[in-house]
């Protein structure tokens, strides 16, 4: 009996619907989490750290392939190469420490970032763009960064240009 940790990648806003079928299959779910404080009070108080994605410990000799892949809600598991990707423990616990040290600081912080401080889109739409910290937006969880896009067809020096954008504190690293 081999358990590995699969990362499976669920339609949007339906992390919590997954999760809670494959717990009542009684299977192992990590579905990391952050308390956020909303605008709106009927919003969630928690939103997920990797929005669409969750982990799932299973030994799938045992659970079978078609227990996971019909689970309503569900997208895929994620592959690499054609081969379902693995997750090393060591990571799943490097991701709850985060949370640990995330939730122990009161929540994510935007105290390190200063207009001007390059940032990285880490997920969402925008994921890999690159831009600069704007300004922290009413809301305890929105930003808006300056986003460095690239017209097509033309010299890159003369069509860089940055957009105004929109997006929740947890999508954006701020880069050294």
């Amino acid at each position: 009996m081999t358990k590995h940790w699969y990362a499976l990648q669920t339609k949007p806003h339906k992390e919590r619907q997954v999760a809670s079928l494959l717990v009542s299959r009684k299977l192992e779910v990590f579905l990391p989490l952050l308390v956020v404080n909303p605008v709106n009070p009927r919003s969630a108080r928690e939103k997920p750290y990797f929005p669409s994605y969750l982990f799932v410990h299973v030994d799938l000799d045992v659970v079978g392939l078609s227990t996971l892949r019909w689970t309503p809600g569900l997208l895929r598991m994620v592959e690499f190469g054609g081969e379902l990707g693995t997750v090393p423990s060591s990571l799943i616990s490097a991701i709850q420490d985060r949370l640990v040290a995330i939730r122990e600081a009161g929540g994510l912080s935007l105290e390190k970032l200063s207009p001007g401080d390059r940032i990285r889109v880490v997920s969402g739409s925008f994921e890999g763009y690159e831009g600069m910290f704007d300004v922290r937006l009413s809301g305890a969880e929105r930003v808006r960064v300056l986003l460095e896009l690239i017209g097509n067809n033309q010299p890159k020096s003369s069509a860089r240009r940055t957009v105004p954008v929109e997006l929740d504190v947890g999508n954006i690293e701020k880069l050294n």
